[in-house]
């Protein structure tokens, strides 16, 4: 089975950049192969990677629920939803040289997709299993994981700003893992965008208050900023960029 780590936190703290970066270099130190999840129907993970997004599992999760009301019904004549969807689940997987990438879409709307999402959740399973690593880039809900479709969490990454409503989320998100009883072997917290990587006391009280086991500090960078503006890929930032240099630190303390 592959090793699955879940990255989660609040909008707008960098959890997608230190997503990205992770995959890119467990991809370059050989790990592979790995597959990246783009969880979060707000995140643009394919856009850190560099890559064009395919069909996200969204879409076609509501064109499954659709098919049996439709008058000329997507799914040909003879061949189960099973087989169609995976058919299609293969379109929706976009093929890299040392990773692939699955992109999950906006989340299910009005009804009942308790089949569709059993047939999801089949097809992933049964891909996650040609993999050494699944990288998740959750939404602060992890609807995703919640509700099954996605595999078994073995780390989970949680990524705050220095901020106290950031480190209060991820102190959130963590009482929910608790709640949904995950039971990964590991929650380990990392505050992003730290000015000259440096924490103030009153953050450093928050995270204790939150009862987060605290990883790694992620300096501020502003080539990030400028690199997003541009519409440059992340992975695309020097080597000796402060948070290229931190993630690699990161994926040392974590043995991975």
């Amino acid at each position: 089975m592959a090793f699955t780590i879940a990255v989660a936190g609040k909008g707008g703290t960098g959890k997608t950049t230190i997503t990205g970066l992770l995959i890119h270099y467990l991809s370059q130190k050989g790990q592979g192969p790995v597959l990246a999840v783009d969880a979060d129907a707000n995140s643009n993970l394919n856009e850190v990677l560099g890559v064009e997004a395919g069909l996200t599992l969204g879409q076609l999760r509501e064109e499954l629920e659709r098919a049996d009301m439709m008058t000329e019904s997507p799914i040909p004549a003879g061949m189960s939803k099973a087989e169609y969807t995976e058919i299609k689940f293969s379109q929706a997987l976009t093929e890299m040289d040392d990773y692939d990438m699955l992109v999950m879409g906006r989340t299910q709307g009005a009804g009942c997709y308790c089949f569709v999402n059993g047939l999801l959740q089949h097809q992933i399973a049964k891909l996650s299993g040609a993999y050494k690593y699944v990288v998740v880039d959750n939404e602060a809900g992890m609807e995703h994981i919640s509700r099954g479709i996605l595999p078994n969490v073995d780390l989970i990454l949680l990524v705050s700003d220095c901020s106290r409503r950031g480190v209060q989320a991820v102190g959130r998100i963590q009482e929910l893992v608790r709640s949904l009883d995950l039971k990964p072997q590991k929650i380990v917290t990392v505050i992003n965008r730290a000015p000259n990587g440096v924490l103030s006391d009153g953050i450093k009280e928050e995270i204790a208050a939150q009862d987060l086991e605290l990883l790694a500090v992620v300096p501020q960078d502003e080539k990030v900023y400028e690199y997003d503006t541009e519409g440059t890929p992340l992975v695309e930032l020097p080597e000796d960029a402060p948070v290229k240099v931190a993630v690699r630190s990161i994926i040392k303390k974590l043995g991975l």
